[in-house]
């Protein structure tokens, strides 16, 4: 199973790598919205992790494009943000989003997320 992380910070980023490295996923990077559409369109990965707050495009922008695109639409998207302020989850639910979650992650919340939203036979 394939996730892309997109997220403007590289320690983040790379800190989701490995940990879901550990976990079996194979990991796809991003930091920006329009390098988030074009990864979702040419790798097609399994499930997307969102940052909302992006340079260029934002996580919000991207994921209607994604959604909004027929060969990328299936792909299910967790919004992550920092902002956990009421409205958010709703205004992420209503982008396009499949879930949300807020940063830091706690772990084995973000890892029942991903879990419910693969096709059955995911990597763990």
């Amino acid at each position: 199973m394939v996730i892309l992380v997109v997220d403007d910070s590289e320690d983040t980023r790379e800190v989701c790598r490995m940990i879901l490295e550990t976990f079996g996923y194979r990991v796809l990077q991003a930091s920006e919205g329009k390098e988030a559409i074009s990864t979702a369109s040419a790798d097609r990965p399994d499930l997307i992790l969102m940052d909302l707050s992006l340079p260029v495009m934002d996580g919000w922008e991207a994921t209607r494009q994604i959604k909004g695109a027929s060969e990328t639409r299936h792909i299910p998207v967790i919004a992550l943000t920092s902002h956990a302020m009421v409205g958010e989850r709703e205004k992420a639910l209503a982008a396009g989003c499949d879930d949300f979650d807020t940063k830091p992650v706690e772990l084995p919340r973000l890892l029942e997320k991903i879990r419910a939203l693969l096709p059955k036979g995911d990597a763990t």
